[in-house]
């Protein structure tokens, strides 16, 4: 589960300073849905620290289908 757009890379936690991380995601009630696009959610993809617990940086794969049709590149 990462990122394919631009890939991100994370070395340090900016919270505790830890250096080993999780991934986990969201989807259902948790997910990402854009203006117009109810039915089509995306589910929200986490980097967790598993030092501290926060999480460091969340994304979703598609952003581009948040967009209404017309607005799409």
């Amino acid at each position: 589960m990462q990122n394919m757009l631009h890939p991100i890379k994370i070395n340090q936690c900016p919270f505790c300073g830890g250096t080993e991380f999780v991934y986990g995601y969201q989807s259902g009630y948790g997910a990402v849905t854009g203006n117009q696009t109810l039915l089509s959610g995306q589910w929200l993809y986490h980097v967790i620290c598993r030092n501290c617990g926060s999480v460091v940086h969340s994304y979703v794969n598609n952003p581009e289908k948040l967009l209404k049709r017309s607005n799409r590149r």
